[in-house]
């Protein structure tokens, strides 16, 4: 978010610098007049564009994060999902172990 912080106020002070430039320029005012609204409007077709870019931007970055993220989570849900398999089958051997015990007991 810096550089796009940085390159908006790249853009802002060299607008500004424009027009105070075209302001003092020694020319007619309705030359000057012009040239500002050109100016103006090319600024604004540039960061549009350059909003444009960062949008689609934090969207591709938003959208492989979320990939990423969902990755991971299937990963973890699937690590945990073999875990749960693994206790499962430790406690039933258990279970039969002590039914096999019980039944020595009963029988005696």
């Amino acid at each position: 978010m810096a550089k796009e912080s940085t390159v908006l106020g790249l853009l802002a002070g060299t607008a500004i610098g424009v027009a105070i430039g075209l302001l003092f320029a020694p020319d007619k005012g309705e030359n000057t007049r012009k040239r500002l609204v050109d100016e103006a409007t090319a600024l604004k077709d540039k960061i549009n564009a350059e909003t444009h870019d960062l949008k689609d931007k934090v969207a591709a970055s938003v959208s492989d994060r979320k990939d990423t993220f969902e990755n991971q989570l299937e990963t973890i849900v699937s690590d945990l999902s073999y875990q749960t398999e693994d206790v499962i089958t430790a406690l039933e051997t258990k279970l039969q172990a002590l039914k096999e015990k019980n039944k020595t007991f009963q029988k005696s």
